[in-house]
């Protein structure tokens, strides 16, 4: 094979560039056509015009992307997007916590200044009485039964107060007899005949007696017979004004539809108490009873009238069903006795040298403390129930 490319062989044709490389000589001047015979500048095709610029192309329509919930957008959230939201979530939170505390504040102020003006703590007082009158609505509303161990308890908290509070003044007052003497009383109210509740209320008060005597004969520390005899009566006080009281409560639940009586007079002395609290706290000016209760005044007195009136004809006409006129001898009636009541707890105190029964209910003072107006009341609400129980408007 030879290193000549026109050596023998088939001839080969030749290149554009061969043919521009045969057409100079060695010194470089340019080659005749004679020396290609068969080359034809003529033939050979002019160069293509260059392309021309292309056209900027047109966009591509764009598809939106699909909707991405914010669970998947959340993690995407650029740091600083974290921190703004975290200080706008704080800023709020701080605004919120100063509101809070600036009215939280204020009702401190407000509570303060009625504390050292009626000796009560309000915002106790109200939520205690809440509780209390929840406990009353449940046990009278679904079955009426329930009130009777809600009146027990009642009446053998207060007889342990007014006991405590006599023993402090020097009174002897024993708490086992008067206890079993409670209980029998009360529970006899419900369950047994309205003449044997007499006969309860004699033994009860015999039992309590007759049991201060002969502890005072085995005891012999020289006690005059005055200071004995007192002690005796006042042992038989305690049987009447709590437990004998509770017990009529129980003979108006026994009734036919004596609940509803019952819940009528409570809502009437309760509202007759906080009318007169509210009116005399507000309006307060002229003493009702000065060397008695120096809080008790007559703007708050009015206000009771109003409230207890009011209670009385709405209870009337639309819990009892009775007339009108029938529900305003009713409020009037309930606040005449919870105002004597109030005033004859008010004058017990005095004389025993206490503010309040006990401390167990904070903003009130004692359980009796309470039920200074509530007991009373139970005398007329009876006797209304059987003067106008027949009245009912069907």
């Amino acid at each position: 094979m030879s290193d000549d490319p026109i050596g023998e062989g088939p001839e080969t044709p030749q290149t554009r560039r061969d043919a521009r490389d045969s057409a100079s000589s060695a010194d470089g001047a340019p080659l005749g056509d004679s020396a290609f015979p068969g080359f034809d500048a003529d033939s050979i095709p002019p160069r293509p015009p260059l392309p021309a610029e292309p056209l900027p192309a047109e966009p591509l329509p764009v598809e939106p992307l699909p909707a991405v919930p914010p669970a998947v957008l959340a993690p995407t959230l650029a740091t600083g997007d974290h921190n703004a939201i975290r200080e706008q979530w704080r800023a709020a939170r701080d605004e919120f916590g100063t509101h809070v505390s600036h009215a939280r504040d204020q009702i401190d102020m407000a509570n303060e200044r009625i504390k050292e003006r009626t000796g009560r703590d309000l915002i106790l007082a109200i939520l205690i009485g809440l509780a209390f009158g929840a406990a009353l609505l449940a046990s009278l509303l679904f079955i009426k039964i329930l009130f009777v161990p809600f009146a027990l308890a009642a009446a053998l908290l207060g007889v342990y107060e007014l006991s405590l509070a006599l023993r402090g003044s020097g009174r002897r007052i024993d708490l086992v007899p008067q206890f079993i003497a409670a209980g029998c009383l009360v529970l006899s109210a419900y369950f047994l005949d309205l003449w044997l509740v007499w006969v309860t209320l004699f033994l009860a008060v015999a039992f309590v007696v007759v049991w201060r005597l002969m502890a005072q004969m085995v005891a012999k520390d020289g006690r005059t017979y005055g200071d004995v005899l007192a002690d005796a009566v006042i042992g038989g006080f305690v049987q009447i004004y709590v437990p004998f009281l509770a017990a009529v409560a129980l003979i108006l639940l026994g009734q036919e539809g004596g609940e509803w009586w019952v819940l009528s007079f409570i809502v009437i002395a309760v509202v007759a108490d906080t009318g007169a609290y509210a009116a005399g706290l507000a309006f307060g000016r002229h003493p009702m009873a000065p060397r008695i209760s120096p809080k008790k005044t007559w703007e708050g007195f009015g206000g009771a009238v109003v409230g207890s009136i009011a209670a009385g004809v709405l209870l009337a006409i639309y819990l009892l069903h009775l007339p009108w006129w029938i529900g305003v001898i009713f409020g009037a009636a309930i606040l005449l006795s919870a105002t004597l009541g109030d005033l004859g707890e008010s004058m017990l105190k005095r004389d025993l040298g206490i503010k309040d029964m006990s401390s167990w209910l904070p903003g009130h003072g004692g359980l009796l403390d309470r039920l200074d107006s509530i007991l009373p009341s139970t005398i007329p609400a009876l006797c209304l129930y059987f003067l106008f129980s027949s009245w009912t408007v069907l």
